[in-house]
């Protein structure tokens, strides 16, 4: 279990830690406002494409074996990515990082799912979700800290190459401790590669335009967007058709409880993860905090996230659903409060000052991840548990890249109109919060659904 929570906290950390880097990264190798992007989207996005087969080939082959070898190349690609001389060069090795870190997640929360019984999976499942929340956190400050100590022409390759000692440790540890799985537990499925093509297509077609909005002029690149949309349908249109193991099993969908937690996830992800990649950017370049500085100012939502999500985990049973609403609306409540201490106190106080509301979302953070996760997979059974937790992961993924996206091109295309980062990143904001809101219309809609199909059993029990 400490294993493979080691291995989720690093392959996660990568997330956000990238961050804080972002503008010696930039400095160093030249990159363009797209390709900055990419660096956290496009490891985002090969990161989510590859959790649905690799939970579904760790469900048919052994989860063990796959989490290995999962962890094998994304120690081999953190090397490669601190070793950058350019920004293509960077990119694959964030690709290639990033779809290893996929293969290896959806092995963690199908080995909780294997080892424990389900009335045992509460605490398990909070500690993930507790790593879950503090590695995206705790990113930027750990990034930072790396960046102050080496300088910033290499502290940000040491971002990457911290992972090659975790990694290699990982891997032993793992070989000796981590239980394979008996033969006859095993099934060979079908890995469906039409439907992972067609939801890989279908996720680049909706990023692109998002990303390169300011490279590629013109409306015509929204077009994608459409055809975004209709590989989509044609990749659900395969997947009802499709006579062997669907790539997503739609039938997973028919529980309201998982299909709601995975949009709560989708959104909520969607806002929470994009929030470090344009806070560092306004601190740092706009504000002019070093890294450390700027890892510090993030730390309030790290502390909070931490303590929250131990509660969380520890009494979703008890509270249910009402909890994951109770943490998106003091999510929503901080962010409002981070736009308005950075509205009351202009220039470089404003970071300090943000402090506060910051630690308000980061406790609702913290009872949202975990318990999410919880409430989601409490229905699915033992032997979809990695491909389960892989669609619920994949849509947290990528809302992480869209988010991330989206936000992105809202940001710099203020701060290209109007220079003012204070300005550009109160605007970005707003649409972060978008994203969370409609993550807690889902949830609400799901605490009152609750509430009617409990009435109803209790009235035909009567």
């Amino acid at each position: 279990m400490t294993v493979a929570l080691v291995a989720g906290f690093m392959t996660l950390l990568d997330v956000s830690i990238v961050n804080v880097a972002l503008p010696s990264i930039r400095a160093d190798l030249g990159l363009s406002s797209s390709e900055l992007q990419w660096v956290l989207s496009g490891y985002a996005l090969t990161f989510g494409l590859l959790l649905v087969p690799a939970g579904r080939f760790g469900d048919a082959r052994g989860r063990r074996n796959v989490f290995i070898a999962g962890l094998a190349v994304f120690t081999l690609a953190s090397a490669a990515a601190g070793l950058a001389t350019g920004p293509t060069w960077l990119v694959i090795a964030r690709l290639v990082q990033g779809a290893a870190a996929g293969v290896v997640n959806p092995q963690v929360s199908g080995l909780i799912q294997q080892l424990f019984e389900p009335k045992e999976r509460g605490r398990p499942f909070g500690l993930l979700g507790a790593t879950i929340g503090i590695s995206t956190a705790v990113g930027p400050l750990l990034g930072g800290l790396l960046i102050q100590v080496f300088g910033a022409a290499e502290g940000w390759r040491w971002i990457f190459y911290i992972n090659v000692p975790i990694g290699i440790a990982a891997i032993i540890l793992g070989l000796r401790w981590i239980p394979a799985r008996a033969p006859e537990e095993k099934e060979r499925e079908s890995l469906d590669p039409v439907g992972v093509v067609l939801l890989g297509a279908a996720v680049i077609l909706l990023l692109l335009p998002l990303v390169q909005e300011r490279e590629w002029h013109g409306p015509a690149k929204w077009l994608l967007v459409v055809a975004a949309a209709a590989v989509g349908a044609g990749f659900v249109a395969w997947e009802r058709r499709h006579r062997g193991t669907p790539v997503v099993d739609l039938s997973l969908f028919r529980k309201r409880s998982y299909g709601l937690g995975a949009l709560i996830g989708l959104f909520y992800f969607g806002g929470f993860t994009s929030i470090f990649f344009t806070y560092t950017l306004l601190l740092q370049s706009g504000l002019h905090y070093s890294a450390l500085e700027a890892g510090l100012a993030i730390t309030p939502f790290a502390l909070g996230s931490a303590a929250a999500s131990a509660i969380g985990g520890r009494q979703v049973n008890r509270y249910g659903h009402p909890l994951v609403v109770t943490g998106l609306i003091l999510v929503v409540a901080g962010l409002a409060g981070t736009v308005l201490a950075l509205h009351l106190v202009p220039g470089h106080g404003g970071g300090w000052a943000a402090a506060f509301p910051l630690l308000i979302a980061g406790l609702g953070s913290g009872l949202v991840i975990s318990p999410n996760q919880t409430l989601t997979l409490a229905e699915v059974p033992v032997r979809r548990a990695g491909s389960a937790g892989a669609v619920l992961q994949t849509g947290q993924r990528i809302g992480t890249a869209v988010g991330i996206a989206a936000v992105g091109s809202v940001f710099f295309n203020r701060l290209a109109g109007h220079g003012d980062w204070a300005a550009a990143f109160r605007t970005s904001l707003w649409v972060t919060i978008a994203f969370v809101v409609i993550a807690l219309i889902a949830a609400t809609v799901d605490v009152l659904t609750a509430d009617s199909r409990i009435h109803a059993t209790t009235g035909e029990t009567g």
